[in-house]
Order: structure tokens, then sequence, then C-alpha cells
């Protein structure tokens, strides 16, 4: 959207933040009952008594009090009320799609456009309106919706697929069978595969759309930038590749890929966006290397972006 202040971008990093802790947390307690079944998941903190439902409960409604606040305190400075409406939008569908994640195939959706909301409120308030949000920001809303379908379809349902199968949750890769023997053998089938690699292309490809009908004039950055892209979405296929035909069922290596492909598919956007301003690449460094420090009762949890614990003290 073309605005570079940076108070307002602060302002909109700390909702979408919480938002997203928000959403995560609220998972973990709705899942908790499947959850507990897993002996893989014991170091959970709702699973382990670490932290008990109802302070998680807790935690995720100040969460978006927090989130909301903000939001409704930007809107007060601005004058700009109608970008709230789309900010609720998403906090609705993300809550149903906990609710229901499980319960039904393809529910991922209302997580992807929950997603899709999130980045469209960030746009309008820039604009105040639907009508102002420019054709690039329409566009990265589509790529974050995507992203997010994918991420939930193939490494989510896979890395989650030994519980789900197991306990006769119906989601799209117990529904397309995708199941785990008792030997730990890992069953993928064609379908579900081809259906993986389809999403991934059209990820990969509709971040080169704006380079024929936005950034037209050929730029030396656009082509640095087309190389990028290729090497990321070459990565993204690999790491896809390997997802998909796992010989034997391995949460821990799923766990690693899965962070691993969040990392690689993160890159995208922020490469695309080069092209509005260079420095945009900067924004990939962080992600995969922010550390977060959470107080836990009396012990400090040490936890990256990939949401994985490294050391307790």
């Amino acid at each position: 959207m073309r605005d570079f202040d940076i108070l307002h971008l602060a302002i909109l990093f700390v909702i979408g933040f919480f938002g997203h802790t928000y959403g995560f947390v609220l998972n973990d307690i709705l899942d908790y009952k499947i959850d507990k079944k897993n002996k893989e998941l014991s170091d959970r903190p709702l699973i382990s008594g670490t932290i008990s439902l109802n302070k998680a409960l807790i935690f995720a409604i100040i969460s978006l009090i927090v989130s909301f606040s903000l939001a409704v305190y930007y809107a007060y400075l601005t004058k700009k009320y109608f970008p709230l409406l789309i900010l609720a939008t998403s906090a609705f569908l993300i809550t149903i799609y906990n609710a229901i994640s499980k319960k039904w195939p393809l529910m991922d959706i209302f997580d992807s456009v929950a997603v899709f909301m999130l980045i469209l409120y960030g746009s309008t308030t820039v604009t105040g309106y639907i009508l102002g949000v420019t054709n690039l920001a329409w566009l990265v809303c589509v790529l974050g919706a995507i992203q997010v379908f994918f991420m939930q379809l193939v490494p989510g349902g896979l890395k989650d697929i030994e519980n789900d199968y197991r306990t006769g949750a119906k989601t799209v890769a117990v529904k397309l069978g995708v199941r785990v023997t008792d030997e730990k053998k890992l069953i993928v089938p064609t379908f579900y595969k081809i259906i993986s690699y389809l999403i991934q292309i059209v990820d990969i490809s509709l971040v080169f759309l704006p380079f024929y009908f936005i950034f037209i004039v050929r730029e030396h950055i656009h082509y640095v930038i087309w190389i990028l892209l290729s090497i990321v979405g070459l990565l993204m296929i690999f790491v896809t590749h390997k997802f998909l035909t796992m010989k034997k069922f391995e949460r821990a290596k799923m766990r690693k890929l899965l962070g691993s492909h969040f990392s690689i598919n993160f890159a995208l956007v922020p490469i695309m966006l080069m092209a509005l301003n260079p420095w945009a690449i900067i924004i990939i460094i962080f992600p995969p290397n922010w550390i977060y420090f959470i107080k836990f009762d009396t012990s400090w949890y040490i936890i990256t972006a990939k949401n994985y614990v490294i050391d307790i003290f």
C-alpha cells in the first residue's frame, strides 16, 4: 500500500502478532482431548500440565483484547472504522476454524480466508475502505491465503496424520486416504500428491504475476528478484517432495520439514515486494531466527518462531 510510516507498521505488527497468538492458543485448547491421546505431544504445555486450560484460555482472550484494543485505538486516531469490521471477520473465521477443523474436511478454508481478511485489514487501514486497496495488496491477500491453505493441508496434515487417523479426525488428508500403518509406514495416495504439487505451483506462479501487470517497466532489480523467486520456488517443491515421499512416519522429522517449509514459503512475498522496495528482503531474515522468552509459572521457555522449545531454565 506504499505506506512507510513506521508507527503504523509497528501497530499493525503487534495487532497481527496477538491475533495469531489468539488463534494458535485457542487451537491447542480445542484440540486438547485429541492431542492428549498422542504420546509424542506429551511435552506440550497443556498436555504436560505446565499450563492449565483455564490459564491458556485467559491468555488467548487477553491476546484477542490487546489486538482489538490497538485496532480500535488506531481507528480512533485515523477516523477509519471500517477496517475494524474486517478484523472482526478474520477473528470470527479463525475461531470457527479452530472449533470445527477436525470435524469436517476442507475446513482449512476458514483459516485461509481468515488470513486473507487479516491482510486485507492491514491494507484498509491505509485507505479506510476496500475500493482503495491496490492490485498488489489484493495479490498479497491471495498469496497469504494460499500459503496458509497449503501449510494446513500438506505439512500440517501430514505432521498430525498418525493421531488424526487413529482418532478419526475428518481432515482432508484422512479423507483422501493418507494413513500410518501399525509398522509406522506412511501411505500417501497419488491424488493427494497431485493436489499438493498443484497448490504449490499456483502459489509460486502468482508471485511472478505483478511483473506482467504492475511492474511492467523492467529494472535490473527485477531480474535479481526472478532468480531469487526461482530458487525459493525450487526449494519449496523440494521440501514438499520430501514430505510426500517419506516412507516411514517420523513426527520429529516432519516438524523439522514443516519449520523449513514455513521459512522458505514465507520468503516468497518479501522477495516479490523488493520490486516496491529493495529493502523488503530484510524481512525474510527475521521469522526463522526470532526468539521469544516466555515465562510460564516459575520457568522461562526459550521458543523459536518454529515453535520448538529449545531450553528451559
